[in-house]
């Protein structure tokens, strides 16, 4: 029953007034005319191609205020990340001397990404080997648990495949940085937990996004849809897919 006589409350009438501002910012902001390298690891090529061609998402699928909210505690979360590892002692670069930040651009600027930093140096104790690769991701708890149990590979893989693909397409760049296991840091958002670990470069996996990323671009300049990753809608990355209803319409 609707009750006529509610008045919203301060909260909620700032948290509109907010979740509008970010929802305004986020519309204004022109979508990417590439492919993400921290994307290819993603189970579906079909939502890939959906995301690079910038397809509609289904009714209410866009991101919403408290979304991008939870986006922008996490960047926030990255960037004291950053301070907390140099003043442990590690010397990590994040942004290049014109302010840019490292990364790589290939297949004619058509697959790209963003490196979160590039440690060249490290306490001895640590035993890092240098140059490597700094990938760090913000998380809940149950992810963060997971990725603590069975580390990055198991628990994450699309962050794996971030990392592999990163390794090896900057090292034209950064020579040494393949040879160097990179330093993977978790954030855990609930508790503030810190997870470290060391991923070795997996010369296959990086082939292997690569690759993918090769056949989602042919195959969208072709007019072809590739394979869902599923055969049936109630797969559980179809569930949270923001085009499942399109998807999901088509034959085949």
């Amino acid at each position: 029953m609707l009750d006529f006589n509610h008045r919203p409350s301060i909260a909620e009438r700032v948290n509109a007034l907010v979740d509008a501002a970010l929802e305004a910012e986020r519309s204004a902001t022109p979508p990417r005319d590439y492919l993400g390298g921290s994307r290819l690891g993603h189970s579906c090529e079909r939502a890939l191609q959906f995301e690079f061609t910038a397809t509609p998402k289904d009714e209410g699928a866009d991101f919403g205020g408290q979304t991008l909210r939870i986006f922008a505690i996490g960047h926030a979360l990255e960037d004291l990340a950053i301070r907390w590892l140099r003043a442990a002692g590690l010397d990590l670069y994040t942004r290049k001397a014109d302010g840019g930040q490292f990364g790589f651009a290939v297949a004619g600027g058509r697959i790209r990404g963003h490196v979160d930093g590039i440690i060249a140096a490290a306490p001895a104790a640590l035993g890092l080997r240098v140059p490597a690769l700094w990938e760090c991701k913000t998380m809940n708890a149950k992810n963060w648990r997971a990725c603590v149990k069975d580390g990055v590979t198991k628990a994450k893989p699309v962050y794996a495949a971030q990392v592999a693909l990163y390794q090896a397409y900057m090292e034209p760049m950064v020579p040494g940085i393949s040879q160097a296991p990179a330093l993977f840091t978790a954030i855990n958002k609930d508790t503030a937990e810190l997870h470290h670990e060391l991923v070795p470069f997996d010369a296959a996996l990086a082939q292997r996004m690569s690759d993918r990323g090769v056949r989602i671009l042919q195959a969208t300049d072709a007019g072809e849809l590739l394979p869902r990753v599923a055969t049936t809608r109630e797969f559980v990355d179809c569930r949270f897919c923001a085009w499942a209803e399109r998807c999901w319409s088509l034959p085949t």
